[in-house]
């Protein structure tokens, strides 16, 4: 299982917030360059970047920063947060993301999310389905619809998506642990690469996570919190044990 370490950013800063509330914003650093930088030193290959000020904007805003951190490190950058276009995901990609997210685009122009699915392949387009009480919620998760979660996979599944983000909202920032529940039932029944988000708040949790079949688990408050050091997980991945 792949150890993708989370940042968030806000007006060009490192923050997180819970359950993707905004008014529960909480800066952790200024540069969100030495932070990647400072998760490469501890050998973490893999990076999820958010854009919280373009999944509000509806448009990607903090490219600058993806270009720096993509420019300036080694990590593999997978980038969400306000790419609703063919302009936005031409930007993130000639940033220096390797893989782009897109969740809100997907449940309101289905068309244009396959259309980039069949265009640069099922490597570079990740799903991104967060729920709440189980239903797909979007625009940086301040609007809520109807659709349930399996079945929104289930259907992208079906059209050629490969890899999923799943981030249960009510768990987010919590460090109360993962919808291991939810993220197992996802896996036994649809055939894709799950990416768990959501409530890891120590070690013990990855490693349920990986046992559960998960590709990837993102790790953002937990470290940044201390519940979980860089060299826990720098030594977990030395050691084999996550990549």
């Amino acid at each position: 299982m792949r150890i993708i370490p989370a940042i968030d950013i806000i007006g060009g800063k490192c923050v997180r917030l819970t359950r993707g509330d905004y008014h529960s914003e909480k800066i952790y650093r200024d540069s969100p360059l030495e932070v990647a930088k400072e998760l490469e030193a501890h050998g973490m290959q893999y990076l999820h970047l958010v854009d919280l000020d373009g999944a509000r904007s509806k448009h990607i805003v903090n490219y600058k920063t993806l270009y720096r951190i993509a420019t300036h490190t080694s990590l593999k950058i997978d980038f969400g947060g306000g790419i609703k276009s063919d302009d936005d995901i031409r930007i993130a990609f000639e940033n220096g993301a390797a893989q782009i997210t897109g969740g809100s685009v997907a449940v309101e122009s289905s068309e244009m999310f396959e259309r980039w699915l069949e265009y640069f392949g099922s490597e570079k387009i990740i799903l991104g389905a967060d729920s709440n009480n189980r239903k797909i919620a979007t625009h940086g998760w301040q609007q809520q619809s109807e659709i349930d979660v399996i079945d929104f996979i289930s259907d992208y599944a079906s059209k050629g998506v490969r890899y999923v983000i799943c981030t249960d909202i009510d768990k987010d920032g919590m460090l109360q642990g993962p919808s291991i529940d939810l993220y197992k039932q996802i896996i036994d029944n649809i055939d894709i690469k799950l990416i768990a988000s959501g409530g890891v708040s120590s070690i013990h949790d990855l490693e349920i996570l990986q046992d559960i079949g998960c590709d990837g688990a993102i790790i953002g408050k937990a470290i940044y919190e201390g519940h979980i050091s860089l060299a826990e997980l720098e030594k977990s991945v030395t050691e084999n044990i996550f990549r």
